[in-house]
């Protein structure tokens, strides 16, 4: 009997955590399918076209979603029948709705969380932007307080630096509605520093075998763009020194190496627009727990 056209697992977020890194990683492994394109935001639409989304960038990012149900159960047709098959579409913890509408289509889907450090993914999310020529703010903390006005001007979720770091709601939200037996948190940090066993770890949680990726290919990051003529608050930010209370990973959108390191980093900057200082309503990755907790 053939198996419904519909994925076994789902990385659904957050942005600028890992997730590309952790989809690349799991499409080497033999018994994994992953769909083309990786993100196809399906979950987001309700069988509906994406909303008009009129921030800079947006008209082209709506050209890539797959919002009809029978073309996105056509792509997992070619999977292979001994392989699970899954989709990595970032935005899909961020949206409430799309809570919903997994669990009622979707009652046995494994949902992958990747998380980072919220004050260094949303400085990572604003790099991206930045690099890409959409952001015209080159400053962080004040691109980071636009939010609300961008929203009400109707930009795309991409913009919403601080939202999609809002993982303790997000989880939280989305435990009312899937087993939380069926969802697995991974840290960004652990994607970096212990690369292979942290794919293994996925791999134990999905049900297929272990130690088949020897590696985890490089993400999407973007390298480090200087913001030409920014006051001096937008400069480069350093990772803090190594520690419980450290951040996830580098917030620079260099693309680090994908191996453990000792080595020691710079103090964090200080000043106004300093990223390390939590905005309002954000949530920080605890060092002894999967979750995070609010400040």
């Amino acid at each position: 009997m053939a198996r419904p056209l519909r994925p076994d697992f789902i990385i659904v977020g957050a942005p600028k955590a890992g997730t590309t890194a952790l989809h690349s990683a799991l499409a080497l492994h033999p018994d994994v399918f992953t769909t083309t394109p990786k993100e196809p935001k399906y979950w987001l639409c309700g069988d509906a076209p994406p909303p008009h989304w009129v921030g800079p960038g947006d008209a082209h990012s709506q050209q890539e979603w797959v919002w009809r149900r029978r073309d996105y159960e056509a792509l997992f047709r070619p999977a292979a029948d001994r392989q699970v098959r899954g989709e990595s579409t970032p935005f899909y913890l961020w949206s409430y709705p799309a809570h919903r509408r997994i669990a009622e289509h979707l009652p046995e889907v494994k949902l992958i969380a990747v998380i980072r450090d919220p004050i260094d993914r949303a400085y990572s999310n604003w790099m991206h932007l930045w690099s890409d020529g959409l952001e015209k703010e080159p400053d962080f903390e004040r691109a980071f307080h636009l939010q609300a006005e961008r929203i009400d001007r109707g930009w795309a979720p991409f913009w919403r630096y601080k939202d999609l770091g809002l993982y303790g709601r997000q989880l939280e939200h989305l435990y009312q509605y899937v087993d939380p037996a069926r969802v697995h948190v991974v840290r960004y940090r652990d994607i970096v520093e212990s690369p292979v066993e942290t794919t293994d770890e996925v791999c134990r949680f999905l049900g297929i075998r272990t130690g088949l990726v020897h590696e985890v290919p490089r993400d999407n990051a973007r390298a480090y763009a200087s913001p030409a003529g920014a006051p001096p608050s937008s400069a480069r930010p350093s990772a803090p020194a190594p520690g419980p209370a450290s951040s996830c990973a580098p917030r620079s959108g260099v693309r680090p190496p994908y191996r453990s390191s000792t080595s020691s980093r710079p103090a964090a900057p200080t000043g106004p627009s300093s990223p390390r200082t939590p905005a309002p309503g954000c949530c920080r990755t605890s060092p002894t727990t999967s979750t995070c907790s609010r400040s």
